[in-house]
């Protein structure tokens, strides 16, 4: 239950992250109020996952998770560019969230 907790708050960091970019220094009033959701539901989240698995493995994969799908959905959005290299440093970054997930049960 933890790592589906772990990985649905690093989902919505994904969406506060990408809220935060369209509020434009909290000058819009709904990126800045999804903004404020997400961010509570997503540290919520982590907390609560942090209860089972390890703080450096949570913390990472978290980070991991919202920053791949950031960079995803600022690609497929146009505001970012897209590449050859980005998306194999993304694809390279979800490779190694799974190898914690793997490996985080190993002492």
């Amino acid at each position: 239950m933890s790592w589906i907790v772990l990985i649905l708050s690093g989902v919505l960091e994904a969406v506060w992250a990408t809220a935060l970019g369209r509020s434009e220094g909290f000058s819009k009033l709904w990126p800045s109020v999804i903004f404020g959701v997400a961010l509570v539901a997503s540290m919520g989240g982590l907390a609560f996952a942090m209860r089972e698995i390890p703080t450096g493995t949570a913390y990472a994969v978290w980070v991991g998770i919202g920053a791949a799908l950031t960079v995803v959905v600022a690609m497929i959005t146009g505001t970012e560019a897209i590449s050859l290299v980005k998306v194999l440093l993304v694809l390279g970054l979800v490779g190694c969230v799974i190898g914690l997930k793997l490996v985080g049960d190993a002492h």
